[in-house]
């Protein structure tokens, strides 16, 4: 009977935070992709650049042939040891509209990215500034909307959730789960709420005012924060700016990592730093990874608890046990299938839950252990320290 009851609880506490961790995700501002409307402001893009031979390509072409009329487009070359260079160089050739920087060597007290962005503004004369990663490739109307979307909303910051391009099998297991943990820390809701203080930007598209970016001080002002996108996002609502979040999936796509080990090290600094900055989120992060590890290690065994205890004379009780572990079982596979779904991937891998979710708690305790213990992380060549 002791079973039945802890199985009992062990079946409605884990229904109910099921429920809860997969509705936290509330983007309720969808940017539909719009024409461009007069007046046409001019428009800023500033692309940091450091050994992005892969992406910044495709990232630059994608800009390029933006049907907004008024923009110009300067990336960043942070002193790249790879072929981003020759690339750039080739693309400034066929289109004016490009401006490549090369980048001065990293200062003390800064970080590379903020530097980065910092160094690519003094350039930028326009009225609005769209900060975009290398890794981000933006459908043709991406500028036209987020200028109108900003318009409407009256945002003085406008950054939007991108889609996540994902190919191997690991980003497939891995960022789902880490999406929907982001979804739980930032409320998209909360975030949009002007009387609340919770403020989050994706650097992976952020469009801001060129007011209020000066107001609030820019890049010089987080200088040394390597997560500089919530930094900025807390600079502008924090001084009275209105700061709005989107759904950006209709207008831009980003492929962050492309195997586990990059994943690792991206997803790991993200952590350490996110928590190294809000210490507060620490307990939080620590229950996630907690909860993950109890996805990935004790579901599973659950309902052969129950078969065991079955085939050992169990009864109706251990019965009880096999259902209630396997309904649980279906309910999570069922919402996890929806959000293999919702990000464009197969419904099938909501089985590989299990491995991702100790992945995931195993990123979560590794980043906790560095932010206790004082350990520094090590990104795109450079040592950070908390």
């Amino acid at each position: 009977m002791n079973f039945l009851v802890i199985s009992t609880l062990a079946f409605l506490a884990a229904i109910a935070i099921i429920h809860w961790l997969h509705n936290q995700h509330h983007l309720d501002i969808v940017a539909h992709p719009a024409q461009p409307q007069p007046p046409y402001p001019l428009v800023s893009v500033l692309i940091p650049a450091r050994n992005e031979q892969n992406n910044i390509r495709r990232c630059v072409e994608a800009i390029l042939a933006q049907d907004y009329p008024n923009f110009e487009c300067f990336v960043l070359d942070d002193r790249s040891t790879d072929a981003t260079p020759v690339i750039l160089t080739e693309l400034s050739a066929r289109d004016s509209r490009l401006v490549i920087l090369s980048g001065s060597e990293l200062p003390r007290g800064w970080a590379g990215k903020p530097h980065a962005l910092y160094q690519a503004q003094k350039s930028a004369r326009g009225e609005w500034l769209l900060f975009i990663d290398a890794d981000t490739f933006l459908e043709p109307s991406a500028i036209a909307t987020a200028l109108a979307f900003a318009r409407q909303t009256g945002a003085d910051l406008f950054t939007v959730i991108t889609r996540q391009l994902m190919g191997t099998f690991w980003e497939k297991t891995v960022l789902p789960l880490v999406m929907t943990a982001l979804s739980v820390g930032f409320s998209p809701r909360k975030v949009n709420n002007p009387k609340t203080r919770d403020a989050i930007a994706n650097g992976q598209f952020i469009f801001i005012k060129r007011s209020v970016y000066d107001a609030v001080g820019g890049h010089e002002k987080l200088k040394d924060r390597i997560v500089e996108d919530k930094a900025i996002s807390e600079q502008v609502k924090w001084n009275g700016y209105r700061l709005v979040v989107a759904d950006g999936q209709p207008i831009a796509a980003t492929r962050m990592y492309t195997s586990l080990p990059q994943m690792w090290e991206g997803w790991t600094k993200n952590i350490y730093l996110g928590l190294a900055d809000h210490p507060a989120l620490m307990l939080l992060g620590v229950f996630g990874a907690f909860l993950a590890l109890t996805a990935a290690l004790f579901m599973p065994i659950w309902p052969l608890l129950g078969l065991a205890w079955w085939l050992n004379g169990g009864g109706w009780m251990s019965q009880a046990v096999i259902i209630e572990a396997l309904s649980v079982w279906a309910y999570l596979v069922f919402i996890r299938a929806q959000a293999s779904q919702a990000m464009g991937i197969s419904r099938w891998y909501a089985l590989t839950l299990p491995l991702g979710a100790g992945v995931f708690a195993a990123m979560m305790f590794t980043s906790a252990w560095k932010v206790l213990s004082g350990q520094g992380v090590t990104w795109r060549g450079r040592r950070y320290h908390p």
